[in-house]
């Protein structure tokens, strides 16, 4: 191992010397930039797939994200692209930056404030480049 860098860290210059491998204009990866290659999927596909197709009564899309950011936030926020890509789905499907920062506010008296703090940077995250793209 060398000297002073963490597991994850070699892990990376690993991914990074494969990515140069397969593609040498690679110079380096970054999860967070791969992840933007993945588009958001607009609200009406998300509800026919993950619930309304099925019951007209269900909860909506936006609803359905919300709960999955305070899940995901009851966990520490430790899945990054995961909790990124569904703040991007929930904007996608109407949810407004105040919703999403209540929705992980609320989750502080559950998960703590140590993982409300970690979701709300990656949330902020999110919507800076959000607010980054429509400029």
């Amino acid at each position: 191992m060398s000297a002073g860098k963490t597991p994850f860290e070699l892990m990376m210059e690993q991914a990074q010397e494969m990515a140069k491998a397969f593609n040498p204009a690679l110079e380096t990866f970054s999860p967070k930039g791969y992840e933007a290659l993945w588009p958001t999927m607009p609200k009406e596909m998300m509800e026919m797939a993950f619930g309304r197709g099925i019951s007209k009564e269900g909860l909506d899309a936006k609803t359905r994200l919300l709960l999955t950011i305070a899940g995901l936030t009851m966990q520490g926020a430790q899945a990054e692209t995961p909790f990124r890509m569904t703040v991007r789905h929930a904007m996608e499907a109407g949810a407004t930056k105040d919703e999403i920062a209540e929705t992980i506010a609320q989750m502080s008296m559950f998960a703590g404030l140590p993982a409300m703090n970690r979701a709300m940077e990656l949330a902020r995250d999110v919507m800076d480049d959000q607010e980054d793209d429509e400029q």
